[in-house]
C-alpha cells in the first residue's frame, strides 16, 4: 500500500532506538524526510546512518536535543524545515514504589511525558492547520488501558497526556489534522528490559526467568518488534488515516484480557 506520505516532513523524537527508531524506520520507508531527536549523540548518529541506507531514504536529519526542555524542543523544530508529521516519545521515568517518589519525581516524570509532548503539538499543530495536513502520533504506554503497579509516575504521567489529547483531537480532525496515542505494551527495548532488571531484583529472582515468565503470559507467545510498532505508527501517519482521530490504539499481543 502506497501510504501517501512520501516528501513529507516527519520530526520522531527519542529516535535513536527502540519504538521511536522503529517509527523513523517505517516512515524513512515510505519516502518521508525525518528528523531524528535524541540526547545520545552516539546512538543517534549510528540511527541516521541506518536510516540513510533504507531503501527509498530521503533526507534524515539528527539533532541532539533534549525534548523534556524547551530549548531541546526549539532546536529540534528548528532542524525540521516543516512538521507534516510529528511524533511525540521520551523515555519513561523509573519504575518503583510510590512511596519512594519525591515531588521531584512527579513534576520530572509530568515535564517528559505529558508537558512536552503537549508543547510540541502546541507548538505545531497551527502550521498542520494552515496547510490542511498533520498527522500527530504520541507514543504512550499499555498502563494508560491497564495500570501497572510499580510505574506509577508512567501512569499517572501519560494518562494525564491521553486526557488533554482527548479533547484537542475532536477540534483538529475538521482541518486535515489528527492525533492518536499508540500504547505499546511488552515490546523487546531498553526499557522492558530495564523494567525487568528492577522487578527481578525486588523478586530476588534471575531477569532473565523473570522475563521468560512474561512472555509465556503473553497470547502471542512473543515480545514485540520496534519495526511492527513503527508500521503501524506509519499507517496512522498516512493519507488514509485522515478519519482516525483521538484514539488509543492498544498493542500489546492480546495481552489486555479485556472486550473494551
Amino acid at each position: 500500500m502506497d501510504l501517501g506520505i512520501a516528501g513529507r516532513w516527519a520530526l520522531v523524537c527519542a529516535a535513536s532506538k527502540g519504538l521511536g527508531l522503529g517509527c523513523a524506520r517505517a516512515l524513512v520507508r515510505e519516502g518521508v524526510n525525518v528528523v531524528i531527536a535524541a540526547r545520545g549523540e552516539a546512538a543517534l548518529e549510528r540511527a541516521r546512518l541506518e536510516l540513510l541506507a533504507l531503501p527509498g531514504a530521503r533526507q534524515v536529519l539528527a539533532v541532539v536535543a533534549d525534548i523534556t526542555t524547551p530549548e531541546g524542543r526549539q532546536a529540534a523544530l528548528a532542524a525540521c524545515p516543516q512538521v507534516d508529521i510529528l511524533v511525540n516519545n521520551a523515555g519513561g521515568p523509573p519504575a518503583g514504589d510510590f512511596r519512594q517518589f519525591a515531588r521531584e519525581d512527579w513534576l520530572a516524570a509530568l515535564d517528559a511525558n505529558m508537558l512536552a509532548p503537549i508543547d510540541l503539538i502546541r507548538l505545531t499543530v497551527d502550521g498542520m492547520i494552515e496547510r490542511g495536513f498533520g498527522r500527530i502520533v504520541n507514543i504512550t504506554s499499555s498502563s494508560v488501558k491497564a495500570p501497572i503497579d510499580v510505574l506509577g509516575l508512567s501512569n499517572g504521567a501519560r494518562s494525564g497526556l491521553t486526557g488533554v489529547v482527548a479533547g484537542i483531537a475532536r477540534r483538529t480532525v475538521a482541518h486535515g489534522v489528527t492525533i492518536n496515542n499508540l500504547l505499546p505494551g511488552q515490546f523487546d527495548t531498553d526499557r522492558l528490559r530495564g523494567n525487568f532488571a528492577y522487578l527481578a531484583q525486588q523478586q530476588g529472582i534471575d531477569a532473565g526467568q523473570l522475563a521468560e515468565r512474561k512472555r509465556t503470559h503473553i497470547p502471542a507467545g512473543r515480545f514485540g518488534s520496534a519495526d511492527e510498532f513503527g508500521a503501524t505508527c506509519a499507517f496512522l501517519c498516512s493519507a488514509h488515516a485522515g478519519y482516525i482521530t483521538g484514539q488509543n490504539l492498544l498493542i500489546d499481543g492480546g495481552a489486555y484480557p479485556g472486550t473494551f
